[in-house]
């Protein structure tokens, strides 16, 4: 019992730094600097930690200054949102510092078409670096990748933030981003408890080469190991694998059809029937869990193609359209929903404090909140979406 009140505490705090009357448009909301007057999205802010990555205060910026904002798509729910950030963050810049013409702040957004499309990604750092921006932020897709490029961006003073997602080079001055492990731990918790803490689970992981996968998938495991000695991960599934699973699902199923004329081939099989393939193997699994939107989305699709799994527990992270609906259906009993409006505000903070050597935080918490179809609807709860 002290464990369980241990995380829900946690999870609570979470909840209670993200309350608030913000609105979910945050477009053409300037925030004039006035103390009276509070911008409609300060409520997201408000989740940042610590107060000072909240707000543009004291960034003297010399005009013109440029700062260049690398993200990992350009076309998710999520990753508007971050951008929304940014662009706020931009706007409130140049609002303050009273620029306009040829003296304002430049910020830009920029990211892969594809998602999370690690060769793009690379192209776009390259041809920003070329611009000699001020100072540069960036949501690695992989951790280890771009030394050569932050190599180059050193010895050019360029200083580099992270946002969402980390990287391993020492040079990174700061990151933007979600509390990874806490946030997965209570997802393991909730998840556990649903299932009253008795069965097996498969984990579905986004890919398994970015810190922030890497950090759900461990806090996820440890968290079950640890606490929950009833439950246990029988497999996890990596979203950027699913080509070689094809291959090595379709390899053992013609081996089982042997006497079929017709041959089954990776190419023929949809990321659904990969991921059916191998549930499938596994009858007694009560319970699944996505580290991400793309994650928790496959999940569902391919339990709606089984058909036979209703019986299950699905949760996750991330808020996007069909994720809502499934939880509004029923589909999905909760999820881990992050604050990516903040991550691209402080992003823009971070980022400008380094241009101007004022010093940051080693990490700066966005926060993030849990929701259910009972609170969803709940004022505090649904302004924080991001559909």
């Amino acid at each position: 019992m002290k464990k369980r009140f241990v995380i829900l505490t946690s999870a609570a705090v979470c909840i209670t730094a993200l309350i608030g009357g913000c609105g979910s448009d945050h477009e053409g909301n300037t925030f004039t600097g006035d103390k009276k007057e509070e911008p409609v999205y300060q409520a997201n802010l408000n989740a940042v930690s610590p107060a000072a990555y909240r707000n543009v205060k004291g960034l003297e910026l010399e005009p013109g200054t440029y700062i260049s904002i690398i993200g990992k798509d350009d076309s998710s729910s999520y990753w508007k949102a971050v951008r929304a950030g940014v662009e706020q963050a931009a706007a409130d810049l140049n609002e303050v510092l009273g620029y306009s013409g040829d003296e304002k702040i430049k910020v830009t957004y920029n990211a892969p078409d594809s998602v999370e499309n690690i060769d793009e990604q690379v192209n776009i750092l390259d041809e920003e670096l070329s611009r000699y921006p001020n100072a540069l932020g960036i949501a690695s897709i992989d951790e280890s990748a771009s030394s050569v490029q932050f190599d180059l961006a050193t010895e050019n003073g360029i200083p580099i933030i992270g946002l969402d997602s980390g990287n391993t080079y020492q040079g990174i001055q700061c990151i933007c981003k979600t509390d990874n492990a806490d946030a997965a731990k209570t997802g393991a918790y909730k998840l556990c408890d649903e299932l009253e803490d008795e069965g097996e689970v498969i984990l579905f992981v986004h890919d398994s080469v970015s810190s922030t996968a890497k950090e759900r998938e461990a806090s996820f495991k440890a968290e079950i190991e640890a606490a929950h000695p009833g439950m246990k991960v029988v497999e996890t599934i990596y979203c950027d694998q699913l080509e070689e699973m094809k291959k090595t699902a379709a390899e053992e199923m013609n081996v089982k059809k042997a006497k079929e004329k017709e041959e089954i081939t990776a190419d023929s099989m949809s990321d659904e029937d990969v991921i059916q393939y191998y549930l499938e193997k596994y009858p007694e699994v009560k319970g699944y869990f996505g580290t991400n939107v793309t994650a928790t989305q496959l999940i569902v699709t391919t339990l709606k193609q089984m058909e036979t799994r209703e019986d299950v527990v699905v949760m996750g992270f991330d808020a996007g359209e069909a994720q809502l609906e499934s939880l509004k259906d029923g589909e999905v009993e909760g999820l881990v929903v992050q604050n990516p409006f903040g991550i691209g505000y402080s992003s823009v903070v971070a980022a400008a404090r380094s241009a101007l050597e004022i010093g940051n935080e080693a990490v700066v918490n966005t926060g993030y909140i849990w929701v259910t179809k009972e609170n969803m609807e709940e004022d505090s709860i649904k302004n924080m979406l991001y559909e």
